[in-house]
Order: structure tokens, then C-alpha cells, then sequence
């Protein structure tokens, strides 16, 4: 897969240590971008090391089931993806502007001691090798279903879509946006980072809105799916 200038074909072409950007409630997916607003010192500091070297970051949450989320260092999750930086802005003011491409998942082997301010962890593949690959698993997405849905929560939420970009955007990217833009909590995101395959996630993406169409239906007599 393509990030940027940079092309991997497996974990092997990826750092054995990577920065740990930890957030909660916010997953990156394969493929996908994500813009950051990078303001804390320590993160500041995290892409100016990123940008001497391979670029390579890992988005990780802070363990949610832990109940220690909200310690000034958290324990993290197991697994996380690693995003390679493609776009920087300095703003001036001591910020960045970053864009990211998610490249492949990976499993927190352990957090290493450091003197940086910001936490770097040892990693390692997290045995989902399709994240490498482009477009597998699309044909097994019902891509008329998730559309559908989509359609449903724009309409119970008066919120517009630019169709035209939907429309031409692959399944992947589709299924990988819309899981990573959807507003649920930091337990959902990451059962959507961690399903086993794209239909997986499609289908996990969809259940979740189903769920939350029904809940409004019943709360506020607003739109269903039949």
C-alpha cells in the first residue's frame, strides 16, 4: 500500500519502536486520513521526532476498560494503527496542522523507557496482512446496505453528505471514513479498528447505527430503517 511517497508491502517495512500518540475516542483505519490539531508540547515534540525520521506515528487509545483513562499516563490498549504523516503545516503559533494515512495495525508489545516526552512503544503485526493489500474483501460488503444506513442517520441527524464523493470513493475507504468518523464511544472504535475484515466492519458499523436509529425512534418517535 501507498502513504504518501512511501510504499509498504509488510510489517517488515515498518519501525520496530514508533511514537504512541494516545486518544481516546478516536481510531485510525488503513487507508484513511485523519487530520490532527497537534498543540501539546510533548506531541509537538512527537512530530518534530517523526519528521527526522520515518514519519511513522502509532495511534493508539488509552485502555477504556481500565478505568484509569484519565491518569496523566493511562495504560493503552493492545492494539492500534500505525499512520505514516503526509501533510504538515506550521500555523505559527507553535501548532501543527498533520495529516495522517493509515498504513497497517499493529499490537503494543510494550512501552519502552524513555526520556522524550513523549511514550514510544515496541510493536509488532497484529496478523491483519490484508491491511497491506488494496480492495480486499469488497465484494463481500453490502455496500447498498451501508449506504442506506448511512442515508437514515444523515436524515434523523439534518446533516448533508457530498454524494458525489461517496458515490466514487472505493468500499474500502468508504467502510474505513464512516467507521472512523462515527461518533460512538472509545469501546465501539475500537471493536471497528479490530474487526477481522472489511465486511466485518461494515457490518459492526452498521449494527452500531441500527442501535442508535432504534434508540431515537423509541426516545423521540424520529426516523427507522423500514
Amino acid at each position: 500500500m501507498r502513504a504518501g511517497n512511501a510504499t509498504y508491502s509488510s510489517f517488515s517495512d515498518l519501525p520496530a519502536t514508533v511514537p504512541l500518540f494516545p486518544l481516546a475516542g478516536a481510531v485510525l483505519l488503513p487507508k484513511a486520513q485523519m487530520p490532527l490539531n497537534i498543540f501539546e508540547p510533548r506531541y509537538v515534540a512527537m512530530i518534530d521526532a517523526a519528521l527526522s525520521s520515518d514519519r511513522v506515528v502509532g495511534m493508539i487509545q488509552p485502555d477504556f476498560a481500565s478505568g484509569k483513562s484519565e491518569e496523566p499516563v493511562p495504560p493503552l490498549v493492545g492494539i492500534g494503527c500505525l499512520g505514516r504523516i503526509i501533510a504538515v503545516q506550521e500555523t505559527g503559533d507553535g501548532r501543527y496542522l498533520v495529516t495522517l494515512t493509515g498504513i497497517a495495525r499493529f499490537r503494543l508489545q510494550e512501552e519502552l523507557a524513555t526520556l522524550t516526552p513523549y511514550r514510544i512503544g515496541r510493536i509488532a503485526s497484529a496478523g491483519f496482512a490484508e491491511d497491506f493489500g488494496t480492495g480486499l474483501g469488497e465484494d463481500e460488503v453490502d455496500r447498498d446496505g451501508l449506504v442506506k444506513t448511512l442515508r437514515a442517520y444523515l436524515d434523523a441527524n439534518d446533516l448533508e453528505a457530498d454524494w458525489d464523493s461517496i458515490d466514487r470513493a472505493s468500499t474500502e475507504i468508504l467502510v474505513n471514513a464512516l467507521a472512523m468518523m462515527s461518533p460512538y464511544g472509545p469501546a465501539e472504535k475500537q471493536a471497528l479498528l479490530e474487526a477481522p475484515d472489511l465486511r466485518t466492519r461494515a457490518e459492526t458499523l452498521v449494527a452500531l447505527t441500527e442501535v442508535d436509529l432504534a434508540r431515537r425512534s423509541r426516545d423521540e418517535g424520529g426516523v427507522t430503517l423500514q
